[in-house]
């Protein structure tokens, strides 16, 4: 029997930093996240983030916490509800850190008789703190407590036309009727070395301008190449003119070099030169969080009014967009409706 999980990056049980802390713990022990040995890994976490941050995020998530609770959860439910009624498989729903756990969510379609699942990470790009992270907890749990589960894993979806279609659709909605003159996606960051980790040809990724632009196999695992992807294909799609939209990426931590240009960098120069009506879309999320709902709604607008713009729209996430929830559910079916592959992960 085939089912599916569907899998975001996760949440704190609330705004109580006691809740953010062991979320932050769980999170940023990750060695795909902090890629650290362990033991530094443990002294700058355990021995210094842990100790100043979580008070400073439980304030920041306690701006955009819902009635509902989290609204990462909230719409991944919303998601998943939606797709289930869509579709002819279970569909459960875990997060990388925090609950529901991945373990559950595996468990949960075990229980019905599913052996044969689809894991659709629920990141259009693939990167080391995020679609590898979830891949390689999957299957050690799968080793581990679930020996007669087969994985088949969605790709990066970064280039499809369907989610192209619906990234660009959900940018024209939100702009339809409003005046700007800058188009700026934001892109979750990650540190430059996550780039030449990931580097399949071990000399293809310089970061040097041209490398994202050259035909390579390193793409495949590529997040920069991915970001970039994405924006070009929805700026054609949306029939964008050269120089009035660009790309950024948002929350480094940390000394170490991290993708540039930096988002708030950004936002502070293009009101600098004079942009005063800018709107801003998040494509490396495909939930509203944090990250969008704080850091870039606000803080962002924030930002751009302190160095002189005027108008800031922040284009929400995919969400549970009815086209969004359609495409998912298309491709889960199809999937469903090939034969069962007798292996073990694919």
């Amino acid at each position: 029997m085939k089912g599916v999980l569907l899998v975001n990056l996760g949440s704190p049980k609330s705004t109580d930093p006691k809740d953010v802390k062991t979320y932050l713990g769980e999170f940023l022990m990750d060695e795909r996240v902090i890629d650290l040995p362990k033991l530094l890994r443990t002294i700058l976490v355990k021995g210094i983030i842990l100790n100043t941050r979580p008070k400073q995020s439980a304030k920041a998530y306690a701006k955009i916490w819902w009635d509902e609770g989290s609204p990462l959860i909230v719409l991944s439910e919303r998601l998943q509800n939606k797709v289930d009624d869509m579709t002819s498989v279970p569909i459960s729903l875990a997060m990388r850190y925090g609950e529901p756990s991945i373990k559950n969510g595996l468990q949960e379609l075990y229980d019905q008789g599913v052996t044969d699942v689809l894991l659709v990470p629920l990141y259009p790009q693939y990167a080391m703190a995020t679609t590898e992270t979830i891949i390689v907890l999957a299957e050690e749990l799968r080793d581990q407590f679930f020996p007669k589960i087969n994985f088949t894993v969605v790709p990066p979806f970064y280039n499809h036309p369907d989610y192209v279609t619906v990234l660009a659709r959900s940018i024209a909605d939100k702009l339809d009727h409003v005046d700007y003159e800058h188009l700026l996606f934001s892109y979750h960051g990650v540190p430059e070395r996550h780039i030449r980790k990931s580097d399949i040809t071990n000399s293809h990724c310089k970061i040097d301008g041209s490398c994202c632009q050259t035909p390579s196999k390193a793409h495949q695992f590529c997040y920069r190449h991915q970001c970039y992807e994405t924006t070009r294909l929805v700026g054609e799609k949306l029939g964008l003119k050269e120089g009035t939209f660009s790309t950024s990426f948002q929350s480094r931590l940390g000394f170490d070099p991290w993708l540039k240009p930096y988002t708030d960098r950004t936002i502070e120069k293009l009101a600098k030169d004079g942009i005063k009506k800018m709107a801003i879309a998040t494509p490396a999320f495909v939930s509203d969080c944090l990250e969008t709902l704080e850091e870039i709604a606000m803080e962002g607008e924030e930002i751009f009014h302190e160095n002189g713009g005027k108008d800031f729209h922040f284009i929400p996430c995919i969400n549970d967009r009815q086209d969004w929830v359609k495409t998912l559910s298309r491709w889960i079916d199809e999937w469903a409706n090939q034969p069962v592959k007798d292996t073990k992960a694919s």
